[in-house]
C-alpha cells in the first residue's frame, strides 16, 4: 500500500510540474492553436441568402438583362451575402399577376412587372398611363424620377399590399400598326384594332373612331390580321418585330399613345430575410440598374426598327398638329379615369416646361 501511495504522489507531482510551467512551450502552442481556431471561426463569412426573381420576358430582353445586372450588383456589393437567382421566360410564373400574388405571400422575392396590374393597389398609377399624356420619353422620365413618380413608388409599400416598389424600367411607347396606311385620326375610322383587355384602352380607340377588339392573345395577332379578323394592333417596337406582326401589318404610326413603365417589385418579406444594411444595398442596386435598362431598351428599339424598315415597313411620324388632334379627343377619358387627380395630371403636363 505504501508503495502504491508513493507512486501516486510521484505521478501527481510530475503532472503539477508540467501544468505549472514545466512544459510552457507546449502550453503556449496549445493556446495559439485555440486562438487561431477562434479567429478563423469569427472570420467565417455570414450565411449566404439566395433570393428568387421572376421575369416573364425571354433571355436577352432589356428588362431581363436589367434583372441580371441587378443580381450582379447585389452579390458584388453585399460581398456574397445575398445572391439573386433570375428565372426568365415565365418559367416560374407565366403571368405577371401570378408573380404579384406570390410576392404578397412570400413565395417569391422579386418580380419585374408592368405598372398596370400594380395600379390595383395604388390607383394613382392609373394616371401615369393616360393616353397622350407625355410629350416624349424624356418627359415621362422627368415625371417618374421626380416627386410624382417616386411618391407613387413609395405608396406601393404603404398600401399594405405586401409589395415594395424598387424602381421603374422602360417599356417604350405603344403605337398603332395596321394593314392600311394611317396618318391621322380620320384614317382610324372604322378600323378594328386588337387591344389588351383594358377598358380604358378600348374607350381610347372608340374616341379615335376605331373599334377596340379584346380577347386575342399576343401570339394570335399575326394570324388575326392576316385573316381579316382585325385591321391592326398596337404595341412597342420590340414586340411588333419579334412577334412578326410587321409582316401582316406593314404600316406603323408613331403616335405614342401610351407609355406604361415597368416596375421592379420586392416582397415585403424580403426585409426580414436580410440585414438592414443589405436591404439598403438591395434598394440602391435596383435604382442603379434603371439607367442600364433604359440604355438596353433604346438599343433594342433601334435594332427592331431597323429590321422592320429593312423588311419594307412604312413608318409615319405624325405632326405636332396631328398629335394635338389625337390628344384633344381624350377629354372624356381624362374626365372619367383622371377624376380626383386633376391637379396631378396638370402637374405632369407642366413638368419640364
Amino acid at each position: 500500500m505504501k508503495k502504491v501511495l508513493a507512486l501516486l504522489i510521484a505521478v501527481l507531482t510530475i503532472f503539477a510540474f508540467v501544468s505549472c510551467g514545466g512544459d510552457k512551450e507546449a502550453a503556449s502552442s496549445s493556446a495559439a492553436s485555440t486562438s487561431t481556431t477562434t479567429t478563423t471561426a469569427s472570420a467565417a463569412p455570414a450565411k449566404t441568402v439566395t433570393l428568387v426573381l421572376s421575369e416573364v420576358h425571354a433571355e436577352g430582353y432589356p428588362t431581363t438583362l436589367a434583372d441580371y445586372e441587378f443580381a450582379r450588383l447585389v452579390e458584388e456589393r453585399t460581398e456574397g451575402r445575398v445572391k439573386i437567382s433570375v428565372y426568365s421566360g415565365g418559367t416560374l410564373y407565366g403571368e405577371e399577376t401570378g408573380s404579384i400574388e406570390a410576392l404578397q405571400i412570400g413565395d417569391l422575392d422579386f418580380a419585374r412587372v408592368s405598372a398596370s396590374p400594380v395600379a390595383s393597389y395604388v390607383p394613382a398609377l392609373n394616371v401615369i398611363q393616360l393616353p397622350y399624356l407625355y410629350r416624349d420619353g424624356d418627359h415621362m422620365w422627368q415625371v417618374l424620377n421626380g416627386p410624382i413618380g417616386q411618391d407613387m413608388l413609395a405608396e406601393i409599400q404603404a398600401s399594405g399590399s405586401g409589395l415594395v416598389g424598387l424602381c421603374y424600367y422602360d417599356a417604350g411607347s405603344r403605337n398603332f400598326y395596321t394593314d392600311v396606311p394611317v396618318q391621322g385620326v380620320e384614317d382610324l375610322a372604322g378600323l378594328k384594332i386588337r387591344l389588351q383587355n383594358n377598358a380604358m384602352m378600348v374607350e381610347m380607340v372608340q374616341l379615335l373612331g376605331g373599334n377596340g377588339v379584346t380577347g386575342i392573345g399576343p401570339n394570335e395577332v399575326y394570324s388575326a390580321i392576316s385573316q381579316g379578323t382585325i385591321d391592326g394592333a398596337e404595341n412597342n417596337w420590340p414586340t411588333y418585330e419579334s412577334m412578326g406582326d410587321y409582316e401582316a401589318a406593314p404600316y406603323f404610326i408613331l403616335d405614342g399613345h401610351t407609355r406604361v413603365p415597368e416596375i421592379l417589385l420586392a416582397s415585403e418579406k424580403v426585409i426580414s430575410k436580410v440585414s438592414a444594411e443589405d436591404w439598403e444595398i438591395i434598394q440602391q442596386c435596383a435604382k442603379d440598374t434603371q439607367e442600364y435598362e433604359i440604355e438596353q431598351w433604346a438599343l433594342r428599339e433601334e435594332s427592331s426598327r431597323e429590321k422592320v424598315v429593312a423588311a419594307g415597313v412604312t413608318v409615319y411620324e405624325p405632326t405636332a398638329e396631328q398629335i394635338a388632334e389625337f390628344q384633344s379627343l381624350m377629354d372624356p377619358l381624362y374626365a372619367k379615369y383622371g377624376a380626383g387627380y386633376e391637379d396631378m395630371i396638370q402637374e405632369i403636363i407642366n413638368t419640364g416646361l
